[in-house]
Parts: structure tokens; sequence; C-alpha cells
């Protein structure tokens, strides 16, 4: 067994309060486990395309050496996957050449081969695993990447499309807890739902069009109007496939246009560089926290702002997310507070801010 001390070779093993272990003797193997988890919402969710009560979900746990590490995939509507997709892909996985869980690239690598798509499958074992190999080192990922946990940002809490009503009724619950909020716009009621959101609080806002916006400028237009009503930033104004009206947008707007549904994985940031202020990424859709740090880093070389965000998660998924938070400049990491059945206790929000734990790997331990 290989011990790294990180001091010198005079200091005494009475200093070494927490020594780290490196490539175990062991020969053991890692052990995938795999089971369906529906989440369910604490209110209806709408967006410009659809409403929804519940997510499915897949839970996953890597067990190493007597150690466990947790994951998820999390499969919106809009991502085309399934509890029977993700399922079929870790059906296909087989873990057994690797018996050290520290070759994360080769790892990752090969489980990326499998298939061109099943991000969040992907990404459920890419969490776990992070969450194992932190287990391992005895440390929570946010000092593995050498990041300042009293550097995490706010996060915004999301309200869906919804009648006057509904809306605020969630703003009245939410706006005194949190610092920022984020809206759901891109329907036939947006400057509705702002104007009856401003009777409430004057909390700064987020907006996420989901593509609902067709026409350069009528977007523009409803940018400068949610301008002069408090919004910070815009995701996703336009449609995918709308990308040189989306850059024309971005060179008039008077706040940051971050692309969402436009960015997938690493491969999707430089395309997007001018075309967008900034990129939000999710762990579902980029494949898990190993290519969302190379996302970020790229970003950050090419001048672009980072946001982070999240699906209807638990707080595992989520709180993997969190551990890159001191890293962007935005952060949407309220999927675990919008649910009613989690099974983790993780980061925290407190007074609008991202609280991240102590605990090694992910930050997590099961309720």
């Amino acid at each position: 067994m290989m011990m790294l001390s990180m001091g010198a070779a005079t200091t005494s093993k009475s200093s070494l309060a927490h020594p780290f272990y490196i490539n175990h003797g062991s020969r053991a193997h890692m052990k995938l486990k795999f089971f369906p988890y529906e989440l369910k919402l604490q209110h209806v969710f709408t967006v410009s395309s659809y409403s929804r009560t519940t997510t499915p979900d897949v839970q996953v746990e890597i067990e190493y050496d007597g150690i466990t590490g947790y994951g998820e995939a999390s499969m919106p509507q809009y991502l085309g996957q399934t509890v029977e997709s993700v399922t079929h892909f870790l059906e296909k996985v087989d873990l057994s050449p690797f018996t050290d869980p520290f070759q994360i690239e080769d790892i990752l690598t090969y489980i990326d081969s499998l298939s061109d798509k099943d991000t969040a499958a992907k990404a459920a074992i890419d969490i776990a695993l992070h969450d194992l190999v932190g287990k391992l080192l005895n440390a929570p990922w946010y000092k593995i990447w050498g990041l300042n946990k009293e550097k995490t940002p706010n996060t915004t809490y999301t309200i869906g499309i919804d009648t006057p009503k509904v809306v605020k009724q969630k703003t009245l619950e939410c706006a005194e807890k949190f610092k920022i909020l984020k809206v759901k716009v891109g329907g036939n009621n947006d400057k509705e739902m702002i104007e009856t959101i401003r009777t409430v609080t004057n909390l700064p806002i987020a907006v996420d069009a989901n593509q609902g916006w067709k026409d350069k400028y009528y977007a523009l237009d409803m940018i400068n109007w949610l301008h002069e009503h408090g919004i910070v930033m815009v995701e996703q104004p336009m449609p995918i496939d709308q990308l040189d009206d989306t850059a024309w947008v971005t060179a008039h707007s008077p706040v940051p246009i971050f692309a969402d549904e436009s960015v997938q994985r690493l491969k999707d940031v430089l395309p997007l560089k001018g075309a967008f202020s900034g990129i939000n990424i999710k762990l579902m859709k980029c494949a898990g926290m190993h290519e969302a740090w190379k996302m970020i880093n790229l970003a950050r070389a090419t001048n672009m702002k980072v946001m982070i965000g999240c699906m209807t998660e638990t707080s595992c998924a989520v709180s993997a997310a969190a551990q890159l938070s001191p890293a962007v400049d935005f952060a949407d990491l309220d999927g675990n507070l919008l649910i009613t059945n989690d099974r983790f206790e993780g980061m925290l929000v407190i007074n609008g801010k991202i609280v991240l734990p102590d605990r090694p790997g992910i930050g997590v331990k099961k309720i």
C-alpha cells in the first residue's frame, strides 16, 4: 500500500491527522447496483412545452472494498431518456476489468464508449465513482479540485409557468428564503408572471425561456422589458437551430444570455462562443462531474460565463453539482428542494447561499 503523507520526511506520525491512501493493494472489484426511483414534485412543474408532477429517476451505487459511492440518473422529458433506456445502458456496464477506482479517466472513457447518448446513465456512474474516490481519499471534491467553499454562489429557486394565483403563492413561499429567483417563461403570459412576482418581491430574477421565443426581434423586446423589471440573465431564449438569431440577440442584450439546450457536452462549448454570453452545465446533459469540470475550464479559457444547473434530482446529484459551484457565476441547484421524497442529506441552502458539507466525496449521507 502506498501512503502519501503530504509532509516532509521529518514530520512526526502524530502530526499526520488525516493521511490518505491511493491505489489500495486490494484486488477488489467495483460492484454496480441500480434501481428505479420516481421523484415526486411538491407542485406541478410547467415549462414552455410541457407539465409534470413526477420525474423518473434511477439510483446507482458502486461498492468497492467495503465503501459505497452513490449516484443517480434523473430523466426529465426533454432529455429523451427513460428508466428503461437507463437500466438497459447500466446492464451493459462491466466494471470488472478495473481494480483501481482512481483511474477515473480510463473508466469513464470506457463508459462513454458504450453508446453515443445515454448521458444521464453515464452521469449516474460518474457521480457514484467520484463519490467513491472522494471517500477513499477522505476529502470532498471541492477540496480535491482546489476550490474555496466560501465562494459558493446563491442558488436560484425555480418558479414554473402557472396562473397568477399559483405564481404568487409559490413566490410567497420562497421569497424570504432565497436571494435570487428563476422564472420559466416562453409561454403566453410571460409579462403577467413577472408582474405578479413583482407584487410580492423585488429579488433579482433569472429567466429561462426554454427555446420559447421564435422571433429575434420579439426576443430582444422581451429581454429589454424584463431588464427593466430586474431580470439579471436569460437562458436559452430561442430554439437551438436559430444560432445566428441568438447571436444577434446576445449582441444587443442588456443582460447575459446563457445556453442551456444548445450546450450538452464539452464539444458544444467552442461553437457557441460569440452566440451566447455563457453556458449552463448540467451533469445529466454532460455525463457527469468529470466532463463538467473540463467544460468550466474551457468556458473560462474562452471568456464565457458559467452556470451550474440541475434537473429535478435528489440531494445526491444536486450535491455532486454543488461541488463545482465555487467555480461558477450562477447556480440553479434547487432540484432537491422541489421534491418530497429525497433519499439523502447533502448540500444545504442557507439564506439563499449554497453551503457545502465537509463530508468526503460528493458530501451526502443516506437519510
